[in-house]
């Protein structure tokens, strides 16, 4: 009889057990799943991660964004507006709380925008405008200034003459943003623009081949506004190349590593430093804020709106800055933007 209860009773203990393992792993599989589903997700969809300067902003974003307690999805389309779409709607579905957009194409991602918003995701354009579409939000640097920065410093070195414009596609705004602020500058002065050109995907092989076919043919400017500092570069290898006698004053924007070599050697004139850890951390922020239901309205900082053609949206305006071989160190090494060795080779 003892001997059957004894079974009994270990019986009853294994069961018991077995229950509270169960209810244990339930327990765990339930809250697994509630912290998935309350985890913070942004989207940040990119044109391209080829140039150095976006890869600068993709990690200081994502480091930004970890720090706040956000996963992020990167999608980089490779240059590519369909991609870009596709991409878009990938982290629509994904459910991600915000989503930030580098586009390609100013204005071919408006119908992605507006299932985003349909859903209730907030779209926050970032450095590049997004044409007619209702976007939340616009964090840039002020590229109107950009264009008026480079141009002066160009125009002291170069006050007459003839001058080319090698800008990136036309379908960035900002091009047509740095574009006018270039004309600003010229129009009282005594230099002209007599070429306008727009490389097509940042492709500065095309830059290069433009530049040379350009002094082949006897087309020397007295000075050279280029979209960036990588097609800066890719014109200064073409005038080494085919007309390194002439004094041909190079300007470019992002202070990248070959940018600052080239000014500091005398290859580039000036380059436009833009404070893209501040641009790059403050959206992050500015995300998170808005993927837990903050709208633009709440943030004392936005400084500014701009018609995108959709209707007037918030803008954050950062400031850039001119840079030179004589304000190299103080501007862009003192930051810590890059550091002496990487832009004197040392």
């Amino acid at each position: 009889m003892m001997k059957k209860i004894f079974i009994l009773a270990a019986a009853l203990c294994g069961l018991a057990l077995a229950s509270c393992k169960k209810q244990g792993q339930d327990s765990s599989k339930a809250s697994e799943e509630a912290e998935n589903e309350s985890k913070l997700t942004i989207g940040f969809s990119i044109d391209t991660l080829a140039i150095e300067r976006w890869r600068r902003d993709c990690d200081i974003f994502l480091n930004t964004a970890k720090d706040l307690g956000a996963d992020v999805i990167v999608q980089n389309s490779g240059n590519s507006v369909e991609v870009q779409n596709e991409q878009i709607e990938y982290l629509i579905k994904r459910g991600v709380k915000a989503i930030v957009i580098v586009p390609k194409d100013a204005e071919s991602l408006g119908e992605s925008v507006r299932l985003a918003r349909s859903k209730n995701i907030p779209v926050i354009s970032y450095d590049r405008l997004l044409r007619n579409s209702a976007i939340d939000l616009y964090v840039t640097i002020d590229s109107q200034a950009v264009g008026t920065l480079m141009a002066n410093e160009l125009l002291r070195l170069k006050p007459r003459g003839s001058w080319f414009c090698i800008y990136g596609p036309e379908e960035d705004f900002n091009m047509t943003l740095i574009r006018r602020g270039v004309e600003g500058v010229l129009k009282n002065s005594k230099a002209k623009i007599v070429f306008n050109y727009w490389t097509d995907g940042w492709n500065y092989d095309l830059s290069y081949r433009k530049m040379a076919d350009l002094l082949k043919a006897g087309k020397v400017p007295d000075a050279v506004v280029a979209g960036n500092d990588a097609l800066a570069d890719s014109i200064i290898r073409a005038i080494g190349e085919f007309a390194a006698d002439k004094d041909i004053a190079v300007g470019g924007q992002d202070a990248d590593i070959a940018g600052c070599q080239n000014v500091v050697t005398g290859k580039q004139a000036v380059t436009i430093y833009k404070p893209i850890t501040e641009l790059a951390s403050k959206t992050a922020e500015i995300a998170v804020a808005m993927a837990k239901g903050k709208s633009a309205e709440d943030f004392s900082f936005i400084n500014g709106s701009i018609d995108n053609g959709s209707g007037e949206i918030p803008v954050l305006w950062l400031h850039p800055t001119a840079v030179t071989a004589q304000n190299m160190d103080e501007i862009v090494i003192k930051s810590g933007f890059h550091t002496r060795q990487e832009v004197y080779r040392e």
